[in-house]
């Protein structure tokens, strides 16, 4: 099955990464030497626009770049993977965006950026494009924009009846009224409780329970209090999903993880292009688990995003609990997965 879902525009970032691999994370002040480097496409905005395009979505995004080599180098990757880049324009004057990743022999990494370029797309740009938001099946942005963009998008995507889907990564603050038009939020376990789902007496940094039920419960709590719907992911563990119509949890299939940077934007791109196409939240996310977990077998961010007919011809040998020996279930309750 190759054919194309509704639109997906996503406003986003878009960084080059710079990757070192290393045995182990050095301790401050340390110094330790690596025994793999490499330079790649990134950025939240950037790895969501890909993934969601790979998983059978027609992508467009609308990003920032600078002038200067690592710019033309996103533009190449983008071009090689069939993306449209009309809508990913240069700033004179400013970088870049950067991420300085590493990547433990563990598969865990650690990430600083550096936002350059991205700093420029400031509400205004989302005037610009209200066009194209009107034309879209659903929007989809993250929390590495500003602040104030991220508001004006949630906004205008309500006056306008898109779709909106927010992955608050990083956990920002976020006016209420913008995350109330989230379909869905998408979130793991630290950024949920930022915004006080899972959190104990309102504490973000209380470490609270750890399955899948517990938080789903969280999840269908949070539906029309925090968001119209929500996504929370659980690395290893899988993700809960919950709607108006229900809740559920998906357990991610078992597999040995070589790299986990960019798992999470494999997951929300993913998701967004099956919800495009009209699949329920359930079974989206059943979906997007899987190829988070293909993902994660692979070196780099969107070099280990596998294509639509790989996902699916994987998804139809897997139920929800990684077994192959199913076509793929989600477990819920209050409606059907």
């Amino acid at each position: 099955m190759t054919e194309r879902g509704s639109r997906v525009l996503v406003v986003g970032s878009l960084n080059v990464d710079a990757t070192t691999y290393v045995a182990r994370f050095p301790a401050p002040g340390e110094t330790i030497a690596a025994h793999g480097f490499q330079t790649a496409l990134g950025g939240k905005g950037s790895n969501q626009a890909v993934a969601a395009h790979l998983a059978g979505a027609d992508v467009e995004l609308v990003a920032r770049i600078g002038d200067d080599a690592n710019g033309r180098l996103a533009l190449s990757v983008l071009d090689g993977f069939g993306l449209p880049t009309t809508g990913v324009e240069r700033v004179a004057g400013a970088p870049t965006g950067i991420a300085q990743i590493t990547v433990a022999d563990s598969g865990e990494n650690t990430v600083i950026v550096a936002a350059g370029a991205n700093h420029e797309l400031g509400p205004a740009v989302v005037d610009d494009v209200r066009d194209r938001i009107a034309g879209a099946g659903v929007v989809l942005t993250q929390g590495e924009l500003p602040v104030e963009t991220i508001e004006r998008l949630a906004a205008t995507c309500a006056d306008l009846g898109v779709r909106f889907v927010l992955n608050l990564a990083p956990p920002v603050v976020i006016d209420p009224a913008a995350l109330a038009v989230c379909d869905p939020l998408v979130v793991n376990e630290h950024e949920a409780r930022a915004v006080g789902i899972g959190a104990a007496d309102g504490d973000a940094d209380a470490s609270g329970p750890t399955s899948l039920d517990a938080w789903r419960a969280f999840a269908a709590a949070a539906v029309g209090t925090v968001a119209r719907s929500v996504v929370v992911t659980l690395g290893a563990a899988g993700a809960v999903a919950a709607t108006a119509e229900g809740s559920w949890t998906v357990a991610a299939p078992q597999v040995e993880a070589v790299d986990t940077t960019g798992a999470g934007d494999c997951f929300t791109g993913t998701l967004t292009a099956f919800l495009a196409e009209g699949r329920p939240v359930a079974e989206a996310a059943r979906i997007a688990a899987v190829a988070g977990a293909l993902a994660v077998q692979r070196r780099g961010t969107v070099d280990s995003y596998v294509p639509r007919e790989t996902l699916l011809d994987t998804v139809a040998r897997l139920d929800g609990t990684g077994r192959p020996d199913g076509t793929g279930r989600s477990e819920g309750a209050g409606g059907a997965a």
